[in-house]
């Protein structure tokens, strides 16, 4: 499954709705190579981290970093902005966004469940759903790379915002060299 990858990123929704979070777990665990993975809005940070407890390759990220072969990986989980799911999806605001954000090394790979706003972002009912704390992120730190999920009806497309290539992976994954 991951034989020839450096790194294996998650961009969240291991769940459904708060359920079933560790379900896919053992299959991902099969995984022998890095992975870097951030909660969606279907789970909670603490839920992830517990999940993957099983899983040594894995590093939870939300509103931190790490170093995989010299390169710097920031995440971020949840949706952003605030959903209309209610109370069972795991939901940050903006400015909760930009706080979280703040550490992101300039020129990281930025895992981010939301997308930035205006790129990959088009949900089923034709709005663009993305994050703008996301976006101005994005604007300023100049990821290499910023890899995204959260709005289903994008998965598997890319979009560019300025010279970074952002990437909604969706269900089916991306093969992406940096």
């Amino acid at each position: 499954m991951s034989e020839g990858m450096d790194v294996v990123i998650g961009a969240g929704d291991f769940g459904s709705a708060r359920r079933n979070v560790s379900a896919c777990i053992p299959i991902l665990r099969e995984i022998k190579c890095p992975a870097v993975v951030v909660p969606g809005n279907n789970e909670s940070l603490e839920e992830l981290v517990a999940a993957c407890e099983s899983w040594p390759q894995a590093r939870v990220l939300h509103g931190n970093s790490h170093e995989i072969e010299g390169v710097p990986f920031f995440g971020i989980g949840g949706g952003i902005p605030i959903t209309p799911f209610g109370a069972w999806s795991w939901d940050f605001s903006e400015a909760d966004a930009t706080r979280l954000l703040a550490g992101c090394p300039a020129g990281a790979v930025l895992v981010s469940h939301s997308p930035p706003k205006g790129a990959v972002d088009v949900a089923a009912s034709g709005e663009n759903l993305g994050s703008t704390a996301v976006r101005d992120a994005v604007v300023k730190l100049k990821p290499k790379l910023v890899v995204c999920g959260h709005i289903h009806a994008s998965g598997g497309q890319q979009a560019r915002i300025g010279n970074t290539p952002v990437i909604n992976a969706g269900p089916n994954g991306v093969v992406w060299e940096l």
